[in-house]
């Protein structure tokens, strides 16, 4: 039969997956991290999912398409809510707020800058040397609490609207820079929410997303920490990109990390 039916636009489709939020008869998930129509008969073409896509990806078509079937998805829900224990999708994109004690920020010290090897800055190997105390006297490493106050963190996941968003501090971070900076929870993970990404290996661009979480929240701050090698250049360009198109004066600054752990800037 012909009829009213959700399309959805592959190239525009940067998988957030509010749209698999959105639609409550579960025709819509995520595959390979784009959003795809999964049954054509759960669909009944009235496009809650529409206004909620946050790069207008989704539109109705009227074409050839399987009868919607109140009945099976009226089974299917049952079924859903009778095995899937978390409130939406995917268990590991559930946004969710993490509480932890408060206190003030922390300004991480400035250093001075670090000559990069020569070659490729972003692949060339090199071995990094610390001093460290005889096996005998070391003293067993006191445990750290995360910093983390919400999931999930990688810029491609996260939601656009999230209750954890609102007059947040927001902490933009390279991937390679929490491994590289020692103090990284304590220095900018704290009092922040953090979402991360590497512009080398993430496919699409960053800047519509972050756009999107500018413009449709009241964030407080942006702080943006990156790693010395070129590629991470990617990510302060999207966050620029993000911060002029979301039309609103967000304080925000960058903090680039040598590779052997030190702040350059």
């Amino acid at each position: 039969m012909k009829r009213k039916i959700v399309k959805i636009d592959q190239e525009k489709c940067n998988g957030c997956g509010l749209c698999v939020t959105a639609c409550h008869e579960g025709s819509i998930g995520l595959v390979n991290g784009k959003a795809v129509l999964l049954r054509e008969d759960y669909c009944d073409g009235l496009g809650d999912c529409l206004p909620v896509c946050p790069t207008d990806a989704i539109s109705l078509e009227e074409r050839e398409a399987a009868a919607y079937d109140e009945a099976a998805v009226k089974r299917h829900q049952q079924q859903k809510s009778a095995s899937d224990p978390m409130p939406c999708g995917c268990p590991g994109t559930a946004a969710r707020a993490i509480h932890r004690g408060q206190a003030a920020p922390q300004t991480p010290a400035q250093t001075g800058p670090d000559p990069l090897p020569c070659g490729c800055p972003g692949t060339a190997a090199r071995a990094i040397h610390r001093t460290q105390a005889p096996a005998a006297t070391q003293a067993a490493p006191a445990a750290v609490d995360s910093q983390l106050r919400q999931w999930p963190v990688q810029i491609k996941l996260v939601p656009v609207r999230a209750p954890y968003f609102d007059q947040a501090h927001l902490l933009i971070a390279a991937d390679c820079s929490a491994y590289a900076y020692g103090n990284f929870h304590e220095d900018f993970i704290k009092n922040r929410i953090t979402l991360i990404g590497c512009p080398k290996l993430d496919e699409g661009d960053y800047s519509e997303k972050l756009t999107a979480i500018l413009r449709d929240n009241e964030i407080k701050s942006v702080t943006v920490v990156r790693m010395e090698v070129p590629c991470c250049g990617g990510l302060e360009k999207a966050v620029i990109s993000a911060l002029k198109d979301s039309d609103k004066m967000i304080p925000w600054q960058v903090v680039t990390i040598s590779s052997d752990g030190r702040i350059l800037e």
